[in-house]
């Protein structure tokens, strides 16, 4: 399932060239992210709540062409299991309908003492496609 979310660039976001600067992106992946978790029907907040932590274990991005002060960016964000333990999501930030950037992140579940778990049920069913977080026979991790 793929979810796109919006974001424009600040000037903040810029820097000395006039163009978002490189590190930006990672943050954008971060909110296409979470905004894939949101029309999910679950929050990142919601996730730790239940003792389960998303940590950025590897991180890419290949930059096509820079965006600049003002664009309004279209991220699009896709997930798939990377392993047991593994998840990776794929981003592909457009403007007006051009690749600008793509890249992935791949992100271990951890326990808050960072013990390396399996997804627990409900949050599998989040992420292969099912409907809701309900899950309360897992509420507690």
């Amino acid at each position: 399932m793929q979810v796109s979310s919006r974001v424009r660039v600040i000037y903040g976001d810029t820097d000395a060239m006039g163009q978002a600067y490189y590190g930006n992106y990672l943050k954008w992946f971060e909110v296409g992210r979470a905004e894939w978790f949101r029309s999910r029907g679950l929050t990142y907040r919601e996730v730790e709540s239940r003792g389960v932590y998303l940590p950025v274990v590897e991180a890419h991005c290949n930059y096509r062409k820079p965006a600049f002060y003002d664009d309004v960016l279209t991220i699009a964000t896709r997930f798939a299991f990377s392993g047991p333990a593994r998840l990776r999501f794929e981003y592909e930030i457009a403007r007006d309908g051009e690749v600008l950037t793509t890249g992935y992140t791949i992100h271990v579940c951890v326990t808050r003492d960072r013990k390396v778990l399996k997804p627990p049920a409900y949050l599998r069913n989040v992420l292969e496609g099912g409907g809701g977080a309900d899950g309360a026979e897992d509420r507690g991790a």
